[in-house]
């Protein structure tokens, strides 16, 4: 782990400023937050959580450098997307970008919400990320704690995957909009043909 872990700060370093090195991207989704949304799953995890959902996140490698203006070009392109969500992978390894482009999306209406697998209390401490409280300062719902496979939960009355987890809403207006469900799951079919399974556990999921 220590070599894994000075290899994957060396990665994030590598990563210019004002961009974001991410695993996928999609619009209209339903089941990952309020409403319809656009989501961002992150490249880059160093837990590696037994019965993880996107193992293919946990690498830093650099898989797809995209620039946070773009990213709120895209998602501001698409007027279904009334709010956008940070998974992946671990958003907060990447909160100072993803902190910029929440700041532009949310200068346009949207709201914003993180999954994230370090608990709250860890992100305000300090050893937290760089960057981890200008991105809680811009989140309306943070979604924290590690999957812990032990404790999976997949029914319509659970919005989080494990029940260690826990939904905290900074947005007040958002509170009666909690509507999603750890059991749901929906596929999206892209232009080339690939789809995206989502939402059943917080996965992402390409399949050709």
């Amino acid at each position: 782990m220590p070599n894994r872990k000075a290899n994957s700060y060396l990665t994030l370093m590598e990563i210019p400023p004002g961009y974001l090195n991410i695993m996928g991207y999609v619009d209209e989704s339903e089941v990952n937050g309020p409403g319809c949304r656009a989501v961002i799953w992150v490249q880059g995890c160093l837990r590696e959580c037994p019965g993880c959902f996107n193992p293919a996140s946990w690498s830093f490698e650099i898989n797809q450098l995209v620039a946070v203006e773009g990213l709120v070009k895209k998602i501001l392109s698409n007027p279904r997307n009334e709010g956008v969500t940070f998974s992946g992978g671990e958003p907060f390894w990447q909160a100072s970008a993803l902190a910029q482009l929440a700041h532009q999306a949310k200068a346009y209406g949207l709201n914003v919400m993180s999954f994230t697998g370090f608990t709250l209390e860890e992100l305000q401490g300090a050893y937290a990320p760089a960057g981890a409280q200008a991105l809680l300062n811009e989140l309306d719902i943070l979604v924290d704690g590690p999957y812990i496979e032990s404790l999976a939960v997949h029914t319509p009355d659970f919005l989080v995957s494990s029940r260690n987890q826990r939904v905290h809403v900074f947005n007040p207006e958002l509170r009666d909009r909690l509507n999603w469900a750890s059991d749901q799951m929906e596929i999206h079919i892209l232009k080339d043909g690939s789809r995206i399974i989502t939402g059943y556990r917080g996965q992402m999921s390409l399949t050709e």
